[in-house]
């Protein structure tokens, strides 16, 4: 206290002021000394002994960095997606910063920082007696390293108290500053402060820290600062609203930053010729607006909101990151992330060109396509024919008549998540159920050449109500969709040509609980209460329509269920992700947390896989390779398409309500749709029902465009008669 006392007075002292001040002045030197060193008025530890210790600090100053900015890439690792913050910031070393801008910072905001032990008498003293002789607070005291602790304390802030108390204008406030800062010089070098201020620090337009002050003014890397670039940046720290240079302030900046240069000068960081060159030069902006979460994505590729949606989802539900949602959205926003996608660019480009060639975004109709990769469950492109926003002014009226005085339709502009990872229950997805048919009958041991008689018009054992137009005397009776398709069907006819009655049959035979079951392994979700309960114990096998496809799903879904047989009997849950890294570049996979690993494990056998694969060759004209497939098929343009071996399936609902087509090879899948998800009930017409089949193919084609050829693996014989 004694030196603290000594350097105060004789700064007064040295200022030539009355002795009334004086004496004030030195009372108050005596009051901040006993504050800024307990030890000589209370007693208690000596400071040097305290500040040896840890605990010394509050737990809102024990942070090894301030909360940093999660960056979200496409699966090149260059083309940006999108950030997630609350405070745009990137934590950068020293090092990587240009020498001009901690030189200006320096002679900005503490020019005797490298000289004071945190709290500098002089500056104290100085301040006080510009305070005293104009009546308030005409100017601070707080040198860079109380600064930072005021910084420390408020991103370190977990209760309203801690809020108020670190930001509170009070001088109980400024007294603890200075201790703390006392504290820290203890703990830190005189770099170590310099660094994390630089990267605490706020300049304005959301961007704290150097590096995100650089990027959002200049367009640069913080290592790449100009002289007059660095002078600007730390003019803004005082005050970011009135020295904000692309606002309406440019003066009031050039002014702040050539005050700056001046002091910069002044203390022999540069020359005066530099400094009178420097102050000539116009402020040149080059202005980002970094993204923030998945509504702000750049209008360039906005479709790529949905899959930023599926992210989040996938990311707000993953345990690894936090204990409940909330926790695990302040991760993303302050974890300092950098995140690759598995979203390719090139393909979701193409992709979304397919969707939008055969429905424009003002259609009332939402069509989409989705696809994965087989063996990882990685997530490669998803496209549809809307605009990601919550900016719904504009919209068409709701298909709906019952919901049109109410709510606009969600075309062209929608956050919903139309194709899947999300609470959306989906759309009837028709006869690509017949699928989970097919592999519970082939899983129990019955064969590929297994045949009924299909009639137009079956009666199956299934009760139903006696008013439902499929009732026969309370049975259940579905009909196929031509008089054609009678005869006898094996599983690679049945399954080409999409014969109702053959599949009713085939159901009946496995049982339908076991088709319910095998959708659920490959990771379809019931999501409506009518679904849930068909798909109980209790009723599930009495759910005889089920191989119809009457259930709601996604494409999603349904291009990870054909990925799994892609995969040869292979599940892996969706996956949005290449890898998860902090922006530092240390890996959680190396630290244990395997976030970005695929989550793979077996639910049916290589020849099920197989056997489903050679039955489903005969609905894209690529051929059954161990029997017939009975002529012509709903789909054989598709081989044609691909260019390729390719199996698929297509699906069309009661009147028309959705129309599919799955298609996959053992390298992709993709699942496409058209249907209205504001009214499910309204038809989308035979005609459009060419679409999905189409768009699935071309975005099949130009995922596997380069890649090697890989043929299906035909089953054995043991599983084809």
């Amino acid at each position: 206290m004694t030196y603290f006392l000594y350097v105060f007075t004789r700064a007064l002292a040295s200022l030539r002021i009355s002795s009334h001040v004086l004496r004030t002045g030195v009372i108050a030197g005596v009051a901040l000394a006993a504050v800024a060193y307990p030890i000589a008025a209370v007693g208690g530890l000596a400071l040097k002994a305290g500040a040896e210790k840890l605990d010394a600090l509050p737990r809102e100053m024990h942070i090894t960095s301030p909360a940093q900015t999660t960056y979200v890439y496409a699966a090149d690792g260059k083309t940006l997606v999108t950030m997630f913050y609350e405070e745009h910031r990137r934590y950068t070393s020293i090092t990587k910063m240009s020498p001009y801008m901690r030189q200006a910072i320096l002679a900005a905001e503490d020019n005797r920082f490298y000289e004071h032990g945190g709290v500098d008498p002089k500056g104290v003293a100085r301040a006080f007696v510009a305070n005293q002789q104009a009546g308030g607070v005409s100017q601070g005291a707080s040198t860079l390293t109380m600064q930072y602790v005021r910084m420390a304390l408020r991103d370190g802030a977990r209760t309203p108290h801690e809020v108020l108390a670190a930001t509170e204008q009070t001088s109980g406030r400024k007294v603890r500053e200075m201790r703390l800062a006392l504290l820290l010089e203890k703990k830190l070098n005189k770099d170590q402060i310099l660094e994390r201020y630089l990267n605490a620090a706020y300049f304005g337009h959301r961007a704290f820290g150097v590096f995100a002050a650089s990027e959002v003014f200049f367009s640069k890397s913080p290592r790449d600062l100009t002289l007059v670039e660095a002078a600007t940046l730390a003019g803004l720290v005082q005050a970011p609203s009135a020295y904000d240079p692309a606002a309406h302030n440019r003066k009031a900046a050039a002014t702040r930053r050539n005050y700056v240069i001046d002091r910069m000068a002044a203390l022999h960081f540069i020359t005066p010729q530099q400094a009178a060159q420097s102050k000539k030069q116009p402020i040149v902006l080059k202005l980002t607006d970094p993204p923030n979460d998945c509504t702000s994505i750049p209008k360039s590729h906005n479709d790529w909101g949905f899959y930023c949606d599926f992210f989040k989802g996938w990311w707000l539900n993953n345990p690894a990151f936090g204990s409940n949602p909330a926790d695990r959205e302040d991760n993303l926003r302050r974890g300092g992330y950098r995140i690759t996608l598995a979203l390719d660019p090139t393909l979701q480009a193409r992709t979304q060109r397919h969707v939008l060639n055969k429905q424009e975004a003002r259609s009332k109709f939402a069509h989409g396509v989705v696809a994965v990769q087989p063996g990882t469950g990685r997530v490669r492109a998803m496209g549809v024919n809307r605009v990601y926003s919550l900016d719904q002014d504009g919209n068409g009226e709701h298909s709906d008549p019952g919901k049109r005085g109410e709510a606009r339709g969600n075309y062209p502009n929608t956050v919903n998540k139309l194709l899947g990872g999300g609470d959306l229950p989906g759309y009837q997805a028709g006869s690509t159920f017949k699928m989970f048919t097919m592999l519970a009958a082939l899983d129990r041991g019955m064969s590929l050449d297994t045949s009924f008689y299909a009639p137009y018009k079956y009666r199956s054992k299934y009760h139903t109500g006696w008013n439902d137009p499929k009732s026969c005397g309370g049975r259940w009776c579905p009909s196929n969709a031509s008089k054609g398709m009678t005869g006898t069907q094996t599983m690679w006819s049945g399954f080409g040509k999409s014969v109702n009655t053959y599949f009713v049959q085939l159901e009946q035979k496995v049982g339908a609980e076991r088709a319910v079951r095998m959708a659920e392994k490959l990771g379809l979700q019931w999501r409506t209460d009518i679904d849930q309960q068909q798909a109980s114990p209790a009723k599930a096998d009495t759910w005889g329509a089920f191989t119809l496809g009457v259930a709601d799903t996604t494409p999603l879904e349904m291009a990870n269920a054909y990925a799994t047989i892609g995969a040869e009997g292979v599940y892996c849950k969706p996956l949005p992700v290449l890898s998860v890294k902090r922006t530092t570049g240390a890996d959680l996979a190396k630290q244990g947390v395997k976030v970005a690993a695929p989550q793979c494990h077996r639910v049916f056998s290589q020849d099920v896989a197989r056997a489903a694969s050679d039955a489903a060759s005969c609905v894209t004209g690529s051929g059954a390779q161990r029997g017939g497939c009975g002529g012509w098929s709903t789909a054989p343009e598709v081989r044609g398409i691909v260019g390729r071996p390719v199996a698929g399936k297509t699906g069309t609902t009661d009147n028309t309500r959705a129309a599919w087509f799955v298609g996959y090879t053992p390298q992709l899948a993709a699942a496409s749709f058209i249907a209205d998800p504001d009214n499910p009930f309204n038809n989308v017409g035979d005609w459009n029902s060419w679409k999905p089949i189409q768009t699935a193919a071309q975005t099949l084609r130009d995922g596997l465009a380069g890649a090697r050829t890989v043929n299906f693996r035909p089953p054995s014989r043991d599983i084809v008669y």
